[in-house]
């Protein structure tokens, strides 16, 4: 069902706590769809995706992003649904400090240097005005 309509309150209430989600990128090379299962923080209404550091690579996803920043949210939790949104990957020290340690502490994690310098991270914004195909 492709309508027009505002993200539903239950949408927007489920989407705000963090959880683990699917996300679909496009392949930066391919073309193709790439759907992985990761986890959503939800600080301060912002929304943002980060991952174990990792100093040898950079993620697929991040690829993906940088070359194609629309993704999908899928919901599979307290709501399934499937939320359009624009992903922007965050490299600023500065923005990416408060983020990173409020994703260690969620994560009972020590090791913030490690994580500051060699986690993936991005900031999701939902758009509110496509399609929410919700079934909750």
């Amino acid at each position: 069902m492709d309508h027009e309509s505002p993200l539903s309150a239950v949408s927007r209430a489920a989407l705000h706590q963090s959880q683990v989600i699917d996300l679909t990128t496009r392949g930066r090379r391919s073309g193709q769809l790439r759907r992985i299962e990761i986890f959503l923080h939800s600080d301060d209404d912002l929304l943002f995706i980060t991952g174990m550091p990792r100093a040898d690579r950079v993620r697929d996803w991040i690829y993906n992003i940088e070359a194609d920043p629309h993704v999908v949210v899928h919901l599979k939790q307290s709501v399934v649904a499937d939320l359009p949104a624009t992903a922007r990957v965050v490299t600023d020290p500065d923005e990416r400090r408060p983020l990173i340690e409020a994703a260690a502490k969620r994560w009972g994690r020590t090791d913030v240097p490690d994580m500051l310098r060699d986690s993936p991270l991005i900031v999701l914004t939902v758009d509110d005005a496509t399609a929410d195909r919700s079934n909750s």
